[in-house]
């Protein structure tokens, strides 16, 4: 296997499911504000995209939404809707509690930290980071 192929494959998902459960919270990047939502990579779930409605992005009301999110910013969302077969995964910033931002944050540090200790080791054997994951399991 060449390196190309293993550090090609070397972003993949931090947890065994291939998409998030509902009422989950997980660690969001915002890519694309649009005029009714946002759009945003589900950094533990390899990037799939997902969709935050500007409705669900606060409790009070919206003066400007710049003032709440920004493109590229890393932050916590709770999952509301996953379609598995379309790939649609629908978000909410605002059915986040404080509780749920702590929980989210510290399971996604510690994932990275996992991640990225294993990334290493696929990239210093040369595998593919999927069939170490897949030897772990």
């Amino acid at each position: 296997m060449s390196t190309t192929t293993s550090l090609a494959n070397s972003d993949c998902r931090m947890y065994e499911a291939r998409y998030p459960e509902v009422d989950t919270p997980v660690m969001i990047q915002v890519k694309e504000i649009g005029d009714v939502a946002t759009h945003v990579s589900l950094l533990e779930y390899n990037n799939i995209e997902g969709m935050i409605l500007l409705s669900d992005l606060s409790r009070r009301r919206i003066r400007s939404v710049g003032s709440l999110i920004k493109v590229g910013r890393i932050e916590p969302a709770m999952v509301l809707r996953v379609n598995a077969e379309k790939g649609y995964i629908d978000l909410s910033k605002k059915r986040l509690s404080e509780q749920d931002v702590q929980i989210c944050e510290e399971r996604y540090n510690k994932s990275k930290l996992v991640h990225s200790i294993m990334r290493h080791v696929a990239e210093t054997m040369n595998v593919d980071l999927e069939l170490i994951a897949d030897v772990c399991r």
